[in-house]
């Protein structure tokens, strides 16, 4: 099972880069300007943004297996759709429904994991789902780009639209798709029949940890998507060298995942971990933003920095999964990944405003700021927890 949801998640990860990794290639392709091309992406997050909680409850209501594979199979349809239909008109409906795929993620792997991964290997379950949506992420940049300069754009789209229907079909047809178990039915007919206890769900923990999710998207966002840009601009290395240092940071991060999992299963103790690693991670791009290091050093503090950011991970995910009352999870994943979504429309305007100012330093500085306010909210959150115990 642990499989075929984390297959499932590097699709939802691959899909989310599927524009973002072609994008030098669209405008030519569509006939549009980068501004129509990032408009979509716009329809994306936002779409994302909206309807993360109500897939949420969707999802303990209708059941996670069956929502994650009509996610998948949303998500496929919109890119594939592309390989056919051209206009902008379509660009947007066609990144609408991956928009709207977007929002089953995260819910319904969690609840399935929660659901089915014995609680003493929950921290690596949750490193190993992790590891493969970073993996998708890093691997399709170069897969779609090679894709579309053998066979063109449009086979690239059919090719990452393609991806879901694949993985739908492995959710079907594979050991995964067994009936709940009687845990997991109960849960689901607990939470049929408890419609009046949803607001109970809004708990200042949970709350506080969709600020934590807005948060980590606006550290570890900003040096993902504008930090080649900033080397670029105010740090004096060529475009390849620049890549270099950010593939560092996201594959040490995907490993880092992993050796988060193994941690985490060994504490109770996931909000000072998590603070610590994070902690670190700052210290290490405060070196990055404030001295000018030579290329090599500067790769290696961004593998070092990436490692550590992953570290985290699986312990923010048990925080939200300790947060979430029994059968509830997929509300409660909805409800905090809609921090991501929210980071994701602010990020980009506050660092691409530093790069246009001729701040490329304040890429790095910004995030450490956030990451500092993270490590603050992350050990209140952990104080308020143990004060409540």
């Amino acid at each position: 099972m642990l499989a075929h949801v984390s297959a499932a998640h590097l699709v939802s990860h691959f899909h989310i880069m599927t524009l973002p990794a072609l994008l030098p290639l669209l405008p030519g392709h569509f006939g549009l300007s980068f501004i129509q091309i990032g408009s979509a992406l716009t329809v994306f997050n936002l779409v994302s943004l909206v309807v993360q909680t109500p897939m949420g409850f969707l999802t303990d209501r209708l059941g996670a297996r069956r929502m994650l594979i009509g996610g998948l199979l949303m998500g496929g349809s919109g890119l594939l759709s592309l390989a056919f239909l051209d206009g902008y008109a379509w660009l947007l409906v066609a990144m609408a429904a991956a928009g709207l795929a977007n929002g089953v993620y995260h819910p319904a792997d969690y609840a399935l994991l929660s659901a089915g991964i014995d609680g003493k290997r929950m921290g690596r379950a949750f490193s190993v789902h992790t590891f493969a949506g970073f993996l998708g992420t890093a691997v399709a940049p170069a897969l779609l780009m090679g894709i579309a300069a053998l066979a063109g754009i449009k086979t690239a789209f059919a090719v990452s639209g393609l991806l879901g229907f694949a993985v739908a079909a492995l959710l079907l047809t594979g050991p995964a798709t067994a009936a709940a178990g009687p845990r997991d039915r109960a849960r689901t007919v607990a939470n049929a029949d408890a419609g009046d206890a949803r607001p109970s769900l809004f708990t200042p923990a949970v709350v506080s940890l969709t600020l934590l999710f807005v948060l980590l998207n606006l550290s570890t966002g900003g040096i993902q998507n504008f930090s080649v840009a900033a080397f670029v601009a105010g740090y004096g290395l060529d475009l390849a060298l620049a890549n270099m240092a950010l593939t560092a940071f996201l594959f040490a991060s995907a490993f880092g995942v992993l050796a988060g999992g193994a941690l985490a299963d060994r504490t109770t103790r996931h909000g000072q971990l998590a603070a610590g690693a994070f902690l670190a991670t700052a210290a290490l791009v405060s070196v990055i933003a404030l001295v000018s290091l030579p290329p090599i050093v500067l790769v290696v503090l961004m593998g070092a920095a990436g490692f550590l950011a992953g570290v985290i991970t699986p312990s923010r995910d048990m925080l939200v999964r300790a947060a979430a009352p029994p059968g509830a999870e997929g509300r409660v994943f909805g409800i905090v990944s809609t921090g991501f979504n929210v980071g994701g429309a602010v990020g980009p305007i506050l660092f691409a405003g530093l790069l246009d100012h001729g701040h490329p330093a304040g890429v790095f500085g910004v995030a450490v700021v956030f990451m500092l306010l993270t490590v603050a909210l992350t050990l209140f959150q952990e104080r308020g927890k143990r004060g409540s115990a």
